[in-house]
């Protein structure tokens, strides 16, 4: 990203192989709220509701989670996310930022849990949130830059 390209909306996806959580924010103020979760078993099918959101959302650039083990070394979902994030650049024309996730969801559950909010049916909006701080580890870390 261009040091000029300080305003924009900004999309984050926390990737899943069947739920993705989705957040937004704008540049400008470096605020990241969650969106909602895509349902979407295959690549195409994510991609095909990511295009929604895009066209909905025209964003200036995407963020996304790159899942690791613990350690930050790469496991089998962190080429997932990798291959996926080629993809989103190729299809949307749009520079893909990967995002160390470690401990996101947890953070998310922690936060949800902090709020009263529990229990598995709100796994949805764990992966929404998670997303929202993907999205705000990305923003926090272009201030300290």
């Amino acid at each position: 990203m261009k040091p000029a390209d300080t305003h924009g909306t900004v999309l984050a996806l926390d990737l899943g192989l069947k739920r993705t959580g989705v957040a937004s924010g704008e540049l400008s103020i470096g605020i990241a709220h969650p969106l909602g979760v895509i349902q979407a078993g295959s690549t195409e099918a994510r991609l095909s509701e990511i295009a929604k959101l895009v066209a909905e959302w025209n964003p200036v650039l995407l963020v996304m989670g790159l899942p690791t083990h613990a350690d930050g070394s790469a496991h089998e979902m962190t080429r997932v996310a990798k291959n996926f994030a080629d993809k989103l650049e190729s299809r949307f024309n749009l520079p893909v930022f990967l995002v160390d996730e470690r401990h996101t969801s947890t953070a998310a559950e922690s936060e949800l849990h902090a709020h009263g909010i529990h229990g598995q049916k709100n796994k949805a909006l764990t992966d929404a949130v998670a997303a929202q701080l993907i999205l705000q580890g990305f923003f926090d870390a272009r201030l300290t830059a």
